[in-house]
């Protein structure tokens, strides 16, 4: 691959804008059909043995599996401060597509294991950057419609791995031969029209193109602003991941028949599609902090009206229906603060360590919610639990500052107001 300082100078506003909106947009997409492929096909594998795989194998795979986009995610921020978006996101999308082609061919668990973990790496990877490139190619008064709408594609991804796992039944292995091809075209299109952020390609002639280490965001112009995105971040996904893994069995255990119960889960994501579009459209109106701090807020009440057996199908739908537009859209929303508040000479380091932190609640809120379903009590006591996640949630994003961080003339730590990196006013 080409260096970073050999990367296409970016291209005019309406062109780069185009080109980086669909190439980024289509990356999420093919994140979300990974992230929702393993779920779609473990019946299959368990039912057929494939490799002696049992429900704990499965399990074990599913976990290393976000550790691996997990790790991904923190350490492509650094790397996209130093060496570009443009480079660590073709190579992020190649990385996870090879191997993801090579899973079918695993001759193990073991093997088969390892590879999710890699191809988790690259995959980890691909949101921060694509979200970073989205909104550096946006107005500021834009950003937050970046982030929201680009997090659409993730849903368009897992609904198109359910329609075709439905197609392929046992042929599980074209699921894979699929993603993977596809990663490859996507990441031949971005080496010849992705342009580089035209931010981050300031930044670094500002600051030389130093390194940016995780622990600057530790400096005290960013060390507010990074726990609370942090814990945010770690509530919002522990709630979209604990939701989605458990929500047809938290409702079959509440007395609602298997049919309702599944078609909950279909419900609770369109509303995270409508909830995205309208979450970011009120935020760039209405300023991003507040706008999280509502969305937050009544999630804590859906989440507590799910805890009540409703005779209804239609009050059900509903509550189900708000519930994925403010929850999914509530994790989001946290991102398109990051891309507001951070200058672009740390912004992927920053949104790389918000979605890394995130990833490990994506991991513990399915194995809590888990536990309360073997222990009988998964209803009501899981709806409990997540009510209590979004209370944490809506006091992390109360305690980040407003506006914008800045830079100082040498690229350090500054006041918090404007960024002339970007040239973004605090709003």
């Amino acid at each position: 691959m080409a260096s970073a300082t050999s990367s296409p100078a970016p291209a005019p506003a309406g062109r780069a804008g185009v080109w980086t909106v669909v190439l980024c947009w289509i990356t999420v997409l093919l994140e979300g059909y990974d992230l929702v492929v393993l779920g779609a096909i473990i019946p299959t594998l368990l039912k057929t043995h494939h490799l002696g795989m049992t429900a704990g194998d499965a399990t074990t795979i599913a976990t290393l599996s976000l550790v691996g986009v997990a790790i991904g995610a923190v350490c492509v921020g650094p790397l996209a401060d130093r060496l570009g978006r443009r480079l660590l996101l073709i190579g992020s999308v190649v990385l996870f597509s090879l191997f993801t082609l090579l899973v079918p061919l695993a001759g193990s668990v073991t093997v088969f294991a390892v590879l999710r973990l890699v191809a988790g790496l690259g995959l980890g990877a691909c949101m921060p950057v694509s979200l970073t490139m989205m909104a550096e190619h946006m107005p500021a008064e834009k950003r937050a419609r970046a982030s929201t709408l680009t997090m659409t594609g993730y849903h368009t991804g897992a609904v198109i791995t359910s329609l075709l796992a439905l197609r392929v039944t046992d042929n599980w292995q074209v699921l894979f031969y699929v993603l993977g091809g596809a990663g490859f075209v996507i990441a031949a299109v971005q080496w010849f029209r992705l342009p580089e952020s035209a931010a981050f390609v300031r930044a670094r002639e500002d600051t030389g193109a130093r390194r940016v280490p995780f622990t600057e965001l530790l400096e005290p112009a960013y060390l507010r602003a990074g726990i609370g995105v942090w814990v945010a971040s770690f509530m919002g996904l522990l709630l979209v991941y604990g939701l989605n893994t458990w929500l047809p069995k938290l409702m079959n255990d509440a007395g609602y028949p298997v049919p309702t119960a599944v078609t909950q889960l279909l419900v609770l994501n369109v509303g995270g599609v409508v909830g995205l579009v309208l979450g970011g459209f009120v935020a760039d109106r209405r300023g991003i902090k507040g706008t999280t701090l509502g969305w937050f807020g009544v999630s804590v009440l859906m989440l507590a009206c799910l805890s009540v057996r409703m005779h209804s199908d239609l009050l059900l739908d509903t509550v189900v229906f708000l519930t994925g537009v403010f929850v999914f859209s509530a994790q989001v929303l946290v991102y398109a603060y990051v891309t507001h508040f951070y200058p672009a000479a740390v912004r992927g380091t920053a949104l790389g360590s918000a979605s890394g932190i995130g990833r490990i609640g994506s991991i513990v809120g399915p194995s809590i919610t888990g536990a309360l379903v073997t222990a009988g009590i998964g209803h009501p006591w899981g709806f409990y639990f997540f009510a209590v996640v979004a209370v944490l949630g809506f006091l992390a994003v109360l305690t980040l500052p407003r506006g914008a961080a800045a830079e100082g003339a040498e690229g350090a730590p500054g006041r918090v107001g404007v960024s002339p990196v970007d040239g973004l006013t605090a709003k």
